[in-house]
């Protein structure tokens, strides 16, 4: 298919990218990896009549580790964060998140910010960023704000973004001694899939050894990332287990909202809901330990 006409513009600052974005507004889209965008164009479902790429700002590529936060460049790949020596220690169920990601042809164009900004409910970064309580940095000419992620999410293909906005980085805080994080998803086949379902679970425990807190996000079962508050009250204050994390993968089931469609019923995914829950507790368990 072919693609529809457009200009082209490519910007070398964030700077310069923002000025653009103030004249056209919703005129234009962002260009990044491109794994939706051009997908989307080549199928007529968008037709910008401009399209800004990012490609060529450096300052939107890098990945910075310093005074207790890591901060991650909007254009990072999904590749570059599963390979990072970093991430994979401080943020384990991100890299296995970005690990999941498609294909490896997917993964080395895909960024970060664009998965984040195209809202689809079975993304795969979300829920662990949101389980690691991340933020992120909007970006215009008349200046910038941090949210937090929680609040980014509006619907399917809906944020808090405005027309002229850019998302530039996404704020970490380094998790503390005795914390662990665990992503898992599950889709139809083993790669090239989109998620039925995947949950992330952090956990952080006191010295006894009891949960002291419990952050628990669900993909692909409601029309944006879902916390389970349910879980997260059946976990905070108890010793960790396996019948604590049945409990609490019930309980995340509980507040799951699943739809019917043609790859699966809402009751499968329910159930499949409980299961990596409890998946992602015993992993972020084991890392907790370990740390």
């Amino acid at each position: 298919m072919l693609l529809p006409k457009f200009e082209y513009h490519e910007p070398l600052t964030v700077d310069e990218a923002c000025r653009i974005l103030g004249e056209l507004g919703r005129k234009a889209k962002l260009l990044a990896g491109g794994t939706d965008l051009i997908v989307n164009m080549k199928k007529k479902v968008l037709s910008p009549t401009h399209v800004v790429s990012l490609s060529g700002i450096r300052d939107l590529k890098g990945l910075d580790s310093a005074n207790g936060t890591v901060k991650l460049g909007a254009c990072l790949t999904a590749s570059e964060i599963a390979q990072s020596e970093t991430l994979q220690k401080l943020f384990s169920a991100l890299s296995k998140g970005a690990a999941s990601l498609g294909s490896p042809l997917i993964r080395n164009l895909a960024t970060v910010a664009g998965n984040l900004v195209s809202a689809r409910p079975a993304a795969d970064f979300p829920p662990p960023l949101l389980a690691y309580g991340a933020q992120v940095v909007l970006v215009k000419s008349s200046g910038e704000r941090v949210v937090p992620l929680a609040d980014f999410f509006k619907g399917p293909g809906q944020t808090v973004m405005d027309p002229d906005e850019l998302l530039t980085q996404i704020i970490l805080t380094k998790p503390p001694a005795g914390s662990g994080a665990g992503y898992f998803k599950l889709g139809l086949r083993k790669t090239l899939e989109i998620s039925l379902t995947n949950a992330a679970a952090y956990l952080s425990l006191d010295p006894d050894g009891t949960i002291k807190t419990a952050r628990i996000f669900l993909g692909s079962v409601a029309p944006t990332p879902l916390r389970s508050p349910s879980a997260e009250k059946v976990l905070t204050g108890e010793k960790p287990g396996e019948a604590l994390f049945e409990r609490a993968g019930e309980a995340a089931a509980g507040d799951s909202k699943p739809i019917d469609d043609f790859r699966a019923s809402a009751d499968y995914k329910k159930a499949m809901v409980a299961v990596l829950t409890k998946r992602a507790l015993n992993m972020a368990f084991q890392e907790a330990n370990a740390s």
